[in-house]
């Protein structure tokens, strides 16, 4: 069984063998991001029913992003969704996130609001996403 697996920027935990449901995630925000030199936590939670269906993953640490609800850390993410297959590894969907924090898709947001600042000034957009890194991804 998996205990610990690091790829680039991202590391996993797989839990101890009596809740093997529950992972956690650490995923360092990327260079040259709003989000550089933030540690962001998430939980990954594996149903039964994987790898037939997606882990349920959210993000722990609070992030300004259009594509991750800001209170409940949930993500708007299509392969955890529609289009999910069984292929996906747990570093391959990790690996998806990352490059969601790099290349949001306002057009499909679980924060309209904050959709609406990147689309309509992304400077601002940046200066917020970098003020909530500092205020809660930095340890």
């Amino acid at each position: 069984m998996l205990q610990k697996e690091t790829i680039d920027n991202i590391s996993v935990t797989a839990p101890d063998e009596e809740n093997f449901h529950i992972w956690n995630a650490v995923i360092l925000g990327p260079e040259k991001s709003p989000y550089e030199g933030g540690i962001f936590h998430l939980e990954l939670y594996f149903t039964d029913k994987y790898p037939f269906e997606p882990p349920k993953i959210k993000f722990l640490t609070k992030i300004y992003h259009p594509n991750i609800d800001p209170n409940t850390g949930a993500i708007c993410l299509d392969i955890l969704k529609q289009n999910w297959t069984p292929a996906f590894t747990v570093g391959k969907v990790l690996l998806s996130i990352c490059s969601l924090l790099t290349d949001p898709n306002p057009d499909d947001p679980l924060a309209p609001a904050i959709a609406r600042v990147y689309k309509s000034d992304i400077s601002k957009f940046n200066d917020n996403a970098r003020l909530w890194t500092i205020q809660h991804a930095m340890d």
